[in-house]
């Protein structure tokens, strides 16, 4: 990433399972790559999905394979979020939306 554009980490576990951390990242970029993913409305965040969402904690647990989906969004414009114990490639698949809604956003 780039300055202004957030800042975190992926880690995977024993089990093939990955976790991606991210601080400050753009919520129009957050909202870009999460309707690509999964639609909008997926967290209750509203028809507008993160993009238009207002600030506050949205959340969703998987009981069937134990994910775990948490977003902070932050009056800043900026969403904080955690996405753990998914499968590698759906990582990947959440990362590539990022970059690409990122890079769309960069001035040219």
């Amino acid at each position: 990433m780039t300055p202004g554009e957030g800042r975190g980490k992926v880690c995977l576990d024993d089990h093939g399972r990955a976790t991606i951390e991210f601080e400050n990242v753009p919520k129009a970029a957050v909202g870009a790559a999460m309707t690509e993913c999964w639609g909008v409305d997926w967290f209750d965040e509203g028809p507008g999905g993160f993009a238009a969402a207002e600030p506050g904690t949205y959340s969703y647990e998987d009981e069937q394979t134990y994910a775990e989906y948490g977003f902070d969004v932050n009056a800043d414009g900026t969403v904080t979020f955690a996405i753990s114990y998914v499968k590698v490639d759906d990582i990947v698949t959440m990362l590539d939306a990022l970059e690409r809604a990122l890079a769309d956003q960069r001035p040219d």
